[in-house]
Formats: structure tokens, sequence, C-alpha cells
């Protein structure tokens, strides 16, 4: 009789050197500190994040109180970024409709302070780590507005290669219509 497997799971706590971390959010106790973030960042996200359209403390608390089922469920898994003790932003590992079974996606954003310090690549290099993890995952794509040249540095940087493009209903307003796939491959 086969036992069955555990289901391999990213790490809820992934340290990192030079005081950055990644911890799986804690719901309601992050409420307040994670919508002072995405507040003070709304202008600064806007052009790229359709979800900043609708942002209010109570669509931050809808937000954060279902992570740790989604999480628990295996269908996404979400971070926040933390700088010596501070949160100053969001990544995660997920999959939308149209990423191949074999695939997950890597979504970040961080805080306007906290650009321009190599944070979102960092976190991006820990969660390929955490993804290859993940039974069948044979790749991790990074999918952003062509227009968004921030976001295309970090997979750039970490040797994802420019994939394809793909024309999609811009749903923010910076956005181009087409999206920039990078992919790596295990």
């Amino acid at each position: 009789m086969d036992l069955p497997q555990p289901r391999l799971r990213p790490e809820p706590l992934i340290e990192l050197h030079g005081g950055l971390t990644l911890r799986a959010f804690e719901g309601e106790a992050d409420l307040p500190e994670f919508f002072r973030v995405v507040d003070e960042s709304v202008e600064h996200l806007r052009p790229w994040m359709p979800w900043v359209a609708e942002h209010s403390r109570e669509s931050t608390a809808d937000f954060l109180a279902d992570r740790a089922e989604l999480w628990a469920r295996g269908e996404q898994y979400s971070y926040a970024i933390v700088l010596d003790g501070a949160v100053v932003g969001s990544c995660g590992l997920h999959r939308l409709d149209d990423t191949p079974d074999d695939t997950v996606e890597i979504g970040y954003w961080l805080h306007p302070a906290a650009t321009g310090r190599g944070l979102a690549t960092r976190a991006a290099r820990a969660l390929v780590e955490q993804a290859f993890r993940l039974p069948g995952v044979t790749g991790v794509e990074i999918v952003h507005d062509a227009a968004n040249h921030a976001s295309a540095a970090v997979p750039s940087r970490l040797g994802f290669t420019d994939h394809l493009r793909r024309p999609h209903e811009p749903t923010a307003p910076g956005e181009t219509g087409e999206d920039r796939v990078w992919r790596l491959n295990r």
C-alpha cells in the first residue's frame, strides 16, 4: 500500500541577507501596516495594478482574509516583503487561467521608497527557488505590460528569457495592451 506523499509547499518564512524577509501574510494582524503601505503606494502602482482602482481598507482586509486558505489549498502563495522589520511590498506565486499547468507565475510590487535597491530581484530569486520545489513545476513566468520597464528589469537580471508577447485588454491606466512574458525553465 502506497502512503500519500506530503504536498510540498513553499516555505512560509524566507530570510534573506541584508534584513530582507519574505513571510506569509498573517491575516488581520497585517491589516494596519499593509493598508498603510498600499495607501502610500497607490500613485506608484496605479499605472500597472488594476486592483489599485478599488483600494480601500475593506479591499485590503478582504485580500488578507483569504491568504491562509489559498495557501492551504495550494492555489496562491502570497508574501509580505519585509525590510528591517517593516512591510515594504508584496510578492507571490500563483497561476492564472492562461498559465500552463507545469508553470507558476511570480508577481511583485514595492512601496516607492523601497524601489531601486534590488529588493524585487532578490524576492523574485527566492520565489523561483520555492517554485521549483512544487511538484510538477518545470517553469516560472513573470508577466507584465510591455511598457512597465521597472518590472522587466527583474526577470532580465535573473536569467529569464523574453518568451513571448501577447495582446491583453488593458485594465490599468499605464497598460499598452501587450503583455511581455518572461520564462525560466528548471
